[in-house]
């Protein structure tokens, strides 16, 4: 099964910052939309961030606005979540996602997902 690959994350302190990276062997990420989602246990996948295909389209969802930026980069096929200014409320499994249809911040539009990295805020 086709599928993404994320990596970044870690323990970091409360204002602390991260970058995590989103890429996949067997997909060409190029022209499609990928988005950033996190999910805490017993919760629903919670839309974050996403991308359109040519950059020019992004979406954060309000609790992290002015504090995480999406990118992508096409010549190495990742796309990037930079998160600064971390909270323990960030803390959560992040997942990215490839939808056909562009940048959407309902999980349903994504068709491959990755296994997840574990971002844990906290002292």
């Amino acid at each position: 099964q086709l599928q993404l690959v994320e990596s970044g994350g870690g323990l970091v302190q409360p204002g602390g910052s991260l970058r995590l990276s989103c890429t996949a062997s067997e997909l060409t990420l190029d022209y499609h939309g990928i988005g950033w989602f996190r999910q805490a246990p017993g919760k629903e996948r919670e839309g974050v961030s996403c991308i359109s295909s040519s950059g020019q389209i992004t979406y954060y969802t309000d609790s992290v606005k002015g504090r995480f930026t999406i990118s992508r980069d096409n010549a190495k096929n990742t796309v990037y979540l930079q998160m600064d200014s971390l909270k323990p409320e960030d803390t959560d499994v992040y997942y990215c996602g490839f939808s056909r249809d562009g940048c959407s911040s309902w999980a349903g539009t994504y068709e491959y997902w990755g296994q997840g990295t574990q971002v844990t805020v906290g002292s």
